[in-house]
């Protein structure tokens, strides 16, 4: 098994979190998008839309990190990272709390940090202030969801997983994720003690020391 990621891609960092806690082996493929790896004709054959992550499994070949984690959920159903077969309601919270993630979080984290790496005088404030009113919506709102709840689907799974990437560096950027959110801070605390997110590699803020 091989997985073509950008390591602070905070979508590869999905998929190795699954990876791991399914403690499947495979080999990294590092691509550097800086250096426009992905644009390379052997890259574009695997995916035609130049991204990462992709993930090659002996003659099968997945991109997009949520269609992977179907794949290895339906591949290598052992431990599970969805509610149980049965469970239609669970499974499909699970999945839509996948898809918020991954569209109305961890895009706008990732442009709010896109604004801090650049020279004080180049942000726009305007544009810094939407989007940390965005994130505060969206914490006001897990903190509301997770009322009574461990985990966002019941137990932890990749409704979980898709947020981890972009909360872990929100106190970089100047948010602090569990203030007067309780729910919201207990379930960080139970998924970074995590082997899984303790150990994933670029699992951190990258830019930090240029801001």
């Amino acid at each position: 098994m091989k997985l073509y990621d950008f390591l602070p891609c905070p979508f590869g960092q999905k998929v190795r979190i699954i990876l791991a806690e399914k403690a499947l082996s495979y080999e990294l493929m590092p691509v550097d998008i800086a250096q426009g790896d992905q644009r390379r004709p052997e890259f574009l054959r695997l995916n035609p839309f130049g991204r990462v992550p992709i993930l090659v499994d002996e003659d099968t070949v997945v991109y997009d990190s949520t269609i992977i984690a179907e794949y290895l959920e339906d591949e290598y159903p052992e431990p599970p990272l969805l509610p149980p077969v049965g469970s239609s309601a669970l499974r499909a919270r699970a999945r839509v709390w996948e898809d918020f993630a991954d569209t109305s979080f961890t895009p706008q984290v990732g442009q709010l940090m896109a604004e801090l790496t650049k020279p004080e005088a180049e942000r726009d404030p305007n544009r810094m202030q939407r989007l940390q009113q965005s994130i505060e919506r969206v914490l006001v709102y897990l903190n509301h969801e997770l009322q009574g709840q461990e985990y966002l689907a019941g137990q932890f799974s990749v409704a979980d997983i898709a947020f981890v990437p972009r909360l872990v560096v929100l106190r970089d950027l100047g948010i602090e994720a569990g203030q007067n959110r309780p729910n919201v801070e207990s379930w960080m605390a139970r998924m970074i003690e995590r082997p899984s997110i303790q150990n994933l590699e670029g699992l951190t803020s990258q830019f930090v020391a240029g801001v």
